[in-house]
């Protein structure tokens, strides 16, 4: 029996709208643990914002004492300016190793899952670590 990306994915997505401001994100990012969003468009997904992508839109200096009114401007950007497009996908019958190729490949940090189009969930390079993780500790002794 192999395993596909059914079996790993996370199916608690949040999703964001194109023109929602950088200071939502934050929010979001902040009370989550998780570290992608999935940006849609008339539910249509249309892109991928990670947290190190809102991290390199906004000022270093938000938050700390040194703050100014130019570096609170920042997190005025639309998610549209900074998002990721055309995400690469994958269906939720797809094999873990072909997911994983996808990842390295791509040098993306998650991949959205669509099922006939559809946005069912998302798998993350953390997801497939552990899946290998916990198959190998099922089928090999100790190291």
């Amino acid at each position: 029996m192999s395993i596909v990306v059914a079996d790993i994915m996370s199916t608690r997505i949040v999703t964001i709208e194109m023109d929602d401001r950088l200071n939502v994100v934050k929010d979001i990012f902040e009370q989550a643990n998780f570290h992608h969003l999935l940006v849609v468009d008339n539910n249509k997904l249309e892109g991928v914002l990670s947290e190190r992508d809102l991290l390199r839109a906004i000022s270093p200096h938000i938050g700390s004492i040194g703050e100014t009114v130019k570096d609170l401007e920042t997190l005025q950007k639309r998610v549209h300016q900074v998002m990721a497009r055309n995400p690469i996908t994958v269906a939720p019958n797809v094999c873990l190793d072909t997911a994983a190729h996808l990842i390295l490949d791509h040098h993306v940090g998650c991949l959205p899952v669509l099922d006939n189009g559809r946005l069912v969930g998302i798998v993350t390079w953390k997801d497939l670590l552990r899946a290998y993780s916990e198959h190998l500790s099922l089928t090999e002794s100790e190291c």
